[in-house]
């Protein structure tokens, strides 16, 4: 596969993962999000602006997540399901896996999943 054909793809799938059905949340080792999809905005209530302006535990409100999230930093994946914090208070639950990844030398932090 060449360079272009590489970009093509790439470019492709960032669009179908922002829009597709499951949930997106990238987030650092200080549980900062750095990136989410458009779904996980619209479920949420947050446009993405205000969602990367968060923590995670400002939006998981599961007792014990920042131990999970500790626990998936020395095991480099998680499976779980939490409950995450909509803008208007509400709560929804969010089956997720989770797993370290690295881009551009950053080691981050990707949750996919479905509420329930």
């Amino acid at each position: 596969m060449g360079v272009a054909e590489t970009i093509i793809q790439t470019s492709l799938l960032g669009e179908a993962v922002d829009s597709g059905p499951a949930l997106v949340f990238v987030a650092d080792e200080e549980m900062r999000y750095i990136a989410v999809n458009q779904r996980a905005c619209a479920v949420l209530g947050y446009t993405r602006d205000e969602l990367l302006q968060l923590r995670v535990s400002d939006v998981v409100r599961t007792p014990g997540a920042p131990t999970e999230y500790d626990q998936m930093l020395v095991r480099g994946s998680r499976t779980g399901t939490a409950t995450l914090t909509c803008k208007d208070g509400t709560t929804v639950e969010f089956d997720y896996q989770a797993s370290t990844t690295r881009v551009a030398r950053l080691e981050l932090f990707v949750a996919v999943g479905f509420v329930r």
